[in-house]
């Protein structure tokens, strides 16, 4: 089967339930490079998400990936659906393999993205407690480990487009983008979702967040998570410079709850985070994936901080958004 789109979607799920194609309707959800993603209001049913794999990702530079990545996100919601706090994921409902696609259960429709909120100014601390939560099951969940072995999908999405890309760019610094490849690839102690970003959570009434998109999950260095996260929260206060102490708490709200909640033999997390943290800055500008909403102005911003973060780290996580603080008012 070709790739989906809104007509063949709800053809395709017609004919899987049996239902004349009136009884559906099938919108795609925009916004993600590496997926196909439809909503689908059926007939007598809840709402389902469909979710289909793309061989090339719709980036302006050319970017290809396995498409049986998909089937590692299934995979992932599956085991970590039982150890999750409650609402918190997706429930698989189908799966497709020869067609590279399975279907989930549906946030309600009016659910923001976390990114959303934030780059609105809402900046709520709860939410970034029930992020730690979520993610400190990564790092209990030792015994699902074994199933998301190897780094091939991890390396096609995530080291060769931000870290390799972005070397390139800056040859001087590419003995510190190898430095932190070699850590993703050798420092394998926990579940690692790869894509830990506030464009991959829903902030369901409560208000809940609820995770999506792991496609990328793997037994890897769990460091590139957390740097991945707090790195939009500095994104996002170049961008809403007004916002700044407001995503400054979240991140420190985020680090300071998940270290209480994970297995104290991960010491070593805070260096390794800020060490991936100035390369995955200086990728949001530089790298196959920048961030869209950076105007000329703050990706020079982003561009000078992160070169000085890579090649001066601090030793904490507090004074990394202390120095961008400083940074403000130079």
């Amino acid at each position: 089967m070709a790739d989906l789109n809104e007509s063949t979607a709800r053809t395709y799920l017609a004919h899987k339930f049996s239902l004349p194609e009136h009884l559906i309707s099938v919108a795609e959800l925009v916004g993600g490079v590496s997926n196909l993603v439809f909503r689908a209001k059926i007939s007598g049913r809840e709402d389902l998400i469909l979710k289909q794999s793309l061989a090339k990702l719709r980036v302006q530079q050319d970017w290809f990936s396995d498409r049986r990545r998909i089937f590692r996100e299934m995979q992932a919601l599956s085991l970590l659906g039982p150890l999750a706090p409650l609402g918190s994921l997706p429930t698989v409902l189908f799966e497709d393999r020869e067609n590279f696609l399975f279907a989930m259960s549906a946030a309600p429709p009016d659910s923001p993205t976390w990114k959303s909120d934030l780059l609105n100014g809402i900046a709520l601390p709860t939410l970034a407690i029930q992020a730690a939560a979520l993610h400190a099951v990564f790092f209990s969940a030792q015994s699902i480990g074994p199933f998301f072995a190897g780094l091939e999908l991890f390396d096609q999405l995530r080291l060769d487009p931000y870290y390799r890309a972005t070397a390139l760019r800056h040859p001087d610094l590419k003995h510190y983008f190898d430095t932190a490849i070699e850590q993703s690839r050798t420092q394998l102690t926990a579940l690692t979702h790869g894509d830990w970003s506030p464009k991959n959570f829903l902030v369901n009434p409560g208000p809940q967040l609820f995770s999506i998109d792991y496609e990328v999950m793997h037994y890897g260095d769990p460091s590139f998570d957390t740097a991945f996260l707090l790195n939009h929260f500095l994104l996002k206060a170049w961008h809403r410079a007004r916002s700044r102490s407001l995503y400054a708490n979240l991140a420190i709200t985020y680090w300071k709850e998940l270290l209480s909640l994970i297995p104290k033999n991960f010491e070593w997390l805070e260096a390794s985070t800020i060490r991936h943290l100035g390369c995955l800055h200086l990728a949001r500008v530089d790298g196959k994936s920048p961030a869209e909403y950076l105007r000329p102005a703050e990706q020079a911003q982003v561009r000078r901080f992160a070169r000085d973060l890579i090649q001066n780290p601090p030793a904490t996580i507090s004074e990394v958004f202390e120095f961008q603080a400083e940074a403000f008012h130079e």
